[in-house]
């Protein structure tokens, strides 16, 4: 007999990056004065905090409830959540009951589809920016986005152990989204990333979905998948901006060049700040992007969040924000050295200079 979904939610994710930075205090009392909804600081619910803290805790908006053309029209619950610095995330909240596992399959896959290009993200985006005002410091023009779909069960028609539920349920439609059988192989590395601390509880993760089941309704979990979402968005952000930056950084440098020893001793001086002034801002972006999420005693939560970095590859592209910032600083340094150089040649030359003169007076006289 097949295991129904008594209770659930599907619930999908859409991140973006929308300035430097965001002023979280000065985000809740505009809202609070603009928008009078829901408000609240983000927090692990069945966490000790000293096990598990966000290091600035993210602010919570509730928004207005939506409805998505499903083949029914289906109203569900939208809620926004404001990260210091500078990422939005978006959330719709599906709730299902008594619905088949096939069915929960389906309609998990079927909001995937509707919600995939939906212009609703960027209405609720819209409602969030004009909520908050001026406590987005130096608001994007453009927006980088990440996604993330979770399927999330309470309770399912018969109490069994999660070993039990992974032979009784066939997870590989919902993780992959694939209507055709996939290989040994591909199933296999699908359900790779499956964690268990109770008996009764299970969490799977792939690169863009996850399936979670927990008995107690605890949202430990979706809070740090939504955080390491948040960190890949704000890592690949920093990525494509220090792309940008290397050719222009060249160009300057090569221009400086071709002056004069003075002007192009103030230009090294000048484009050496600029580098430096550069550095020091992405390097305290992402130290507080580092640092969002602190996990120290609850080894449960550090595994599933560790793997969900990994599987992001949010190491990876920190690592090569890592290098192109190594670049730039190499790149200030051997400016400043060269401003160096270039003022130290310019006062050798006045000396002879001044030497000259003073010989030719001699000689005049």
């Amino acid at each position: 007999m097949s295991l129904d979904v008594a209770a659930g939610a599907i619930i999908a994710y859409r991140l973006f990056d929308v300035a430097y930075a965001i002023d979280l205090g000065k985000a809740e009392a505009n809202w609070a004065r603009t928008v009078r909804t829901g408000i609240s600081r983000g927090r692990l619910t069945a966490t000790p905090a000293k096990a598990v803290t966000f290091g600035v805790p993210p602010v919570e908006l509730t928004l207005d409830a939506v409805t998505l053309p499903l083949p029914a029209p289906f109203p569900v619950t939208a809620t926004a959540r404001l990260y210091e610095f500078g990422a939005v995330s978006l959330e719709l909240h599906v709730p299902v009951a008594d619905l088949g596992w096939a069915a929960f399959t389906q309609r998990l896959n079927d909001i995937d589809r509707t919600v995939a290009d939906s212009p609703l993200w960027g209405m609720l985006l819209g409602r969030v920016r004009d909520g908050v005002g001026d406590a987005l410091v130096r608001p994007a023009g453009t927006f980088l986005e990440e996604d993330y779909l979770v399927g999330v069960v309470q309770a399912f028609s018969e109490t069994l152990p999660a070993e039990a539920l992974l032979q009784r349920l066939d997870l590989v439609p919902l993780l992959s989204g694939e209507v055709r059988p996939l290989s040994d192989a591909a199933r296999a590395d699908l359900l790779r990333h499956r964690y268990s601390f109770y008996v009764d509880d299970l969490v799977v993760l792939t690169w863009d979905r996850a399936f979670i089941y927990e008995p107690r309704g605890d949202s430990d979990v979706l809070d740090v998948l939504e955080v390491a979402n948040a960190q890949l968005l704000e890592m690949r952000y920093y990525d494509e901006l220090l792309d940008g930056e290397l050719p222009r950084m060249y160009d300057l440098v090569e221009a400086a060049r071709r002056h004069r020893p003075l002007p192009g001793a103030r230009r090294f001086a000048d484009l050496a700040r600029r580098f430096y002034t550069l550095v020091a801002e992405v390097t305290e972006l992402t130290e507080k992007v580092d640092n969002a999420l602190q996990v120290t005693e609850d080894v449960y939560l550090a595994r599933i969040y560790a793997a969900a970095l990994e599987l992001f590859r949010v190491p990876t592209v920190s690592a090569a924000v890592s290098r192109k910032l190594s670049i730039i600083r190499d790149t200030y340094t051997a400016l400043y050295d060269e401003a160096h150089s270039s003022r130290s040649e310019m006062l050798e030359i006045m000396v002879l200079v001044l030497i000259a003169v003073e010989i030719v007076v001699a000689v005049w006289r």
